[in-house]
């Protein structure tokens, strides 16, 4: 199937509500932003800033990198992603996709969204194997507890077909937390084993790859700054803001656009 047209891919996310206006309400985005200025680890997906963030400080940000509403006094209804700007970031990825292609990189994929990012980023993992990248995996078992939510609350990183993520030991499970990615390098760094030089991650798994240096593709929905604050203070290489929700297929688009403008189709 051809790719959409940059122009394409913007008519369909705003028709889908990746980006433009979006299901992610202006309260809970404004709410996240104010427990990240607050400290709040989980919603720090791992990383250290540089400077003391305000929440006027990040709402800023978030205003230029992802295009929600910049006005503070806006506190309640539909917020919004620019279309433009994940396109843009978007483009990026595919430069960075097609540079490790050509250079063969070690590349490793990981979500906090198994149930919607898997596929998406699985489609680019064995676009890039095929080109000869190698994938780079460990610490598969390693677990931890997440407390907060419905038990069990124990969390287990597996990898299946070469993606990680955190199950409850049976169902994939949405995660923040970077203790997984963690995990991943620490056990590399103890075996000898080479590190990835290109991470395509989110939340946790993206924050502790950036944090630990790893150049790092990161997605992220309006209502999860840190990534986009990493970006911003250089620790992850970009960030693509979008609606993280949505089913696998509805996502395919994205996907054909970067491997097509990357030259890998």
């Amino acid at each position: 199937m051809k790719p959409p047209s940059r122009a394409e891919l913007i008519d369909y996310l705003v028709t889908t509500g990746i980006a433009g206006q979006v299901a992610t309400p202006r309260q809970n985005n404004l709410k996240h932003y104010r427990r990240l200025v607050e400290g709040d680890p989980y919603h720090q997906f791992g990383l250290t800033f540089q400077r003391k963030w305000t929440f006027s400080d990040v709402l800023a940000l978030m205003a230029q990198r992802c295009g929600v509403v910049a006005d503070e006094d806006y506190v309640q209804g539909i917020d919004t992603i620019d279309p433009d700007r994940t396109v843009d970031a978007l483009e990026v990825v595919a430069e960075r996709l097609a540079q490790a292609a050509r250079d063969r990189e070690r590349i490793m994929v990981a979500t906090g969204h198994p149930n919607n990012l898997a596929e998406l980023y699985r489609a680019w993992k064995d676009v890039l194997v095929d080109h000869g990248c190698t994938v780079v995996t460990a610490a598969a078992g390693h677990s931890y507890d997440a407390p907060g939510g419905p038990p069990p609350t124990r969390r287990t990183l597996v990898w299946r077909d070469d993606v990680g993520m955190v199950t409850d030991g049976t169902e994939p499970q949405h995660s923040h937390h970077p203790f997984a990615m963690r995990a991943v390098l620490a056990q590399l760094s103890e075996t000898g084993g080479p590190w990835p030089q290109l991470v395509i991650a989110d939340h946790g798994f993206a924050g502790a790859a950036g944090e630990a240096g790893v150049p790092t593709i990161g997605f992220a929905d309006s209502n999860d700054p840190a990534l986009f604050l990493g970006e911003h203070e250089g620790k992850l290489h970009v960030t693509v803001p979008l609606d993280d929700g949505y089913v696998p297929d509805e996502y395919r688009p994205l996907s054909d656009y970067v491997i097509y403008r990357a030259g890998l189709a």
